[in-house]
This record gives C-alpha cells, structure tokens and sequence, in this order.
C-alpha cells in the first residue's frame, strides 16, 4: 500500500509532469535569468563548439509506437514502453546551450544548488540540475566532441554519452514515453528510441534506425555547486539565460525523493532496500554493484570490488535534493559522491574522510570528492574516474536485477 506522503507524491508528480513539465515551453517571467545583463556564451562560439549537428527530421515523420510493426531490440518488450503525458519534446531539450563563467552563475547558484558534471579532454561543464529537470536534454558539445547530456527526473539519473554514430551526429529529444520510469529519448534523425538508462537504441520505426546500438558513455558526477565551483574556478555552467524569463528554482516534482516508488513503475522489484533508497550504481549487463546513500552517510568511504578492480565511493555532505521541496536549493541534504580507481602514480592508495575532504592513508594528501587532490605531496593530481550513476534502488533493481549490495 503506498504511503500517505508517496500518494501526494504520485499526485503532484502526475499533475506537474502533465501541467508543468509537459509544457515544456510554459515560461515565467516572475523570476528573471540571474546574470542577465551579462551576455552568456553560445556554444558556437566556444572553442571546438562549432560542430555542425545533423538537421532535424521531417517533422511529420512517426515515431516508433506509433507503427504496427516496429524493429525492436533483441529480448525488449516495446508493449512496456508508456505515455508519460507529455508529447515528443513537450519537455523540451535545449539544442542551442548558452553558458556563463563560474562568476556569473554564482549570482543564482547556491552552496548547495545541485549540478551535473561533464568532462572532456580539459573542457569541464557544469548543468545545474534546476535546469536540466525542465528540460532533461542538452545536446552539446565538449571539446569538438558532440555529446547528449541528459537528466531523468523520475530517476534522479544523470548521464551523458558522446552522440556520433556511425560516423552520423545525432540530435536527441524526448519522446514522452517511459520505460520503468525512465526517461525514453529519441534521435531526430531516424526516430529510434533509445533508453537513456542503459543509452541502448531500443525500438526503430524501420531499418534506417539504430537498434541494438549502444552509445558511449561519459563520467558524470552530480555534486554540490560549492564542490564544482571549488575544483574548477575556470568552468563553464549552463545558462539560465539559455532559456531566459524561466524560473529554474522551481522544482515540479514536490516530495517525489519521499514517495515509496516511482512514477508509473511497472518493473520488477526488489525487497533487499525500499525502493526509494537512492544508491550509488555501477556496473553494467554482465556485474553490477549498488552503494547505498545510507551507508555511505555512516562512513563516507566505502570500498566495493567491480569485475576484480578495486574502486573506492567517497561522500561528502552539502548537496540538496532537486526532487524534495518546492524550491530546489531548500531540499534535503543528500550530499555528493565520487567513484574512483584508487591510485596514482602506479601506486594503491587507501582512503579516509577528514572534515568535508579525504585523505589517502600513504601520502596524507588532501583530497575532495572529485578526486582532486588539492593538499600534500600528491596535490594536483587526479584519480581516474568511474562511470556510476546516483539514482533510486527501484530503478537500479530494475535495469540491473543481477546487483550486489554493498553497505
């Protein structure tokens, strides 16, 4: 039986994703784009960011479930694939991003404001997740490389892939539909659907789509503005002035981080955590692992084991949930994580939290939860990254049933 709080929850979601969200081009002009008398940078502009995307497609083309007969991929149920109100791109994706300096942003963003992290060669961006939840979809480019940076807000799963295929840029949009509660985008160019979960094409309207493939993933990290803007003071941050005259410090999904499942869930569950437990994941179709928030709380480093490699997830506390109270920075404390390989210099290094950092037992290098180390013999160097995601355990278990929980 759902909880009085998940039933408000499962009410307001449905009400603001069908209201709110799904129109995606509502703006208000209650709350002016912060930093508006400072012209933001247009990515054509910056270097590298003059890629010429592929044009959109024919606008009256179908979409996949809207044929009788799709391509679908091998063992995937298309029937599972719902409304999730809104229609293709009623949430809309942002094509032409517009991005300011640490500077400007911080005139809106605060200590605790959540942002996505993306980094390519030296170019790292930041995409606050006020943004990203009105929009879910960013088609960007990072040091010549054109990527799709995405935001689920049912998920709380924040991922980004690079978007050439087969030699061909893609366009992304979002196509309304869910699968397990998952955002389902869709590529302008063929109309394929992809699962933004596992970045698998999996249903095309004919042989010109691309199921089966899988994009190419990229590290991200959802952490604290403080965090991103302590380790990198010459980033880029996504714009409210993208989309200027939006109030971004809204958040449409009021209490949904409370609620005992996901939004139109129709997956399998698992009773080893609740279903709203959000959980660090990594892994894939063959090994996954699960950190849960709660353990990490208690002990802010936990060491897991990944296909017999040794990574270290690190916790530091500041970050609000952007799925909790009506204005997103006042949200819940759900601080920020990192998932490292934990070694530099060809050497194993052993970690443990010092105040809001962490320090490597070898060296005593100060570290943050980026995995810059910031102090001591090893300052300046930076551990190498994992692909992971921080998202709910209902939809982790889902994709994932295979998972090993750790903590």
């Amino acid at each position: 039986m759902t909880s009085g709080r998940g039933w408000l929850a499962v009410v307001a979601v449905t009400a603001t994703v069908a209201a709110a969200c799904g129109a995606g081009a509502t703006q208000s002009s209650e709350t002016p784009a912060a930093g508006a008398d400072t012209p933001c940078t247009p990515l054509a502009e910056l270097p590298g960011g003059d890629v010429t995307n592929a044009p959109a497609a024919d606008p009256v083309a179908f979409f996949a479930f809207e044929v009788d007969d799709p391509i679908v991929a091998n063992g995937f149920d298309h029937t599972q694939i719902i409304s999730g109100g809104p229609p293709p791109d009623g949430i809309r994706p942002i094509d032409a991003p517009c991005f300011d300096d640490v500077t400007v942003a911080g005139q809106w963003l605060e200590d605790q404001s959540p942002v996505m992290v993306v980094e390519v060669a030296d170019d790292v961006r930041a995409y606050p997740l006020a943004i990203m939840t009105q929009h879910e979809i960013v088609n960007d480019v990072i040091a010549g490389e054109p990527i799709v940076v995405t935001y689920c807000p049912l998920c709380n799963s924040g991922l980004a892939f690079e978007r050439t295929v087969d030699g061909e840029v893609l366009d992304f949009g979002t196509s309304g539909r869910l699968f397990q509660s998952n955002l389902v985008m869709y590529d302008r160019q063929t109309r394929s659907l992809w699962s933004q979960f596992t970045g698998q094409a999996v249903v095309a309207v004919d042989e010109s789509g691309y199921v089966e493939t899988v994009l190419e993933r990229l590290p991200t990290a959802v952490v604290s503005w403080s965090d991103f803007r302590d380790a990198h003071p010459d980033g880029l941050v996504l714009s409210p002035a993208t989309n200027p005259g939006r109030n971004y410090g809204r958040n449409p999904y009021v209490d949904y981080d409370g609620s005992s499942n996901g939004f139109l869930f129709r997956g399998p569950a698992d009773d080893r955590l609740p279903a709203n437990e959000r959980v660090v994941g990594i892994g894939d179709d063959d090994e996954a692992v699960a950190v849960t928030l709660s353990a990490l709380r208690n002990d802010r480093v936990v060491e897991v084991t990944f296909k017999d490699e040794a990574l270290v997830v690190l916790w530091t506390p500041g970050q609000a949930s952007a799925l909790d109270t009506p204005e997103i920075d006042e949200g819940q404390d759900v601080g920020s994580t990192g998932v490292f390989i934990p070694e530099a210099g060809g050497e194993a290094l052993t970690f443990e939290a010092a105040g809001d950092m962490f320090v490597d037992v070898q060296t005593r290098s100060r570290w943050n939860v980026l995995g810059q180390a910031v102090e001591g013999p090893l300052a300046g160097t930076e551990l190498e990254p994992v692909a992971r995601d921080d998202t709910f355990w209902f939809v982790w278990f889902a994709f994932r049933p295979h998972t090993t929980v750790a903590g």
